[in-house]
């Protein structure tokens, strides 16, 4: 069973580490530092749109419109964040 938990946490970290990069490259690409006609460019922004739009838009339909302000990769990393802990804290210890 611990290996389960450890293979869980180890899925949230890769998220999370989606997550930073799909932010940064939405950023490179509103401040035109990459160029999406560029087909590997493409496919990586399309990778993680598909990857991380699931989560993201329940999210940012709770959310307030914060003019361009997009804060809902940070709720979802902090939720996964307390999702590890209770697992690391509460679940791990008691299982055998």
């Amino acid at each position: 069973m611990r290996a389960v938990l450890d293979i869980i946490i180890i899925i949230l970290d890769l998220y999370t580490w989606l997550l930073i990069a799909s932010a940064i490259l939405s950023w490179l690409i509103a401040f035109n530092v990459v160029n999406t006609r560029n087909q590997f460019v493409a496919a990586v922004a399309e990778f993680l749109y598909r990857i991380t739009e699931p989560v993201l838009a329940p999210v940012r339909s709770v959310l307030p419109n914060l003019g361009g302000l997009d804060i809902s990769p940070i709720i979802v990393i902090l939720l996964i964040m307390f999702i590890e802990r209770v697992i690391a804290y509460y679940i791990y210890p008691v299982v055998f």
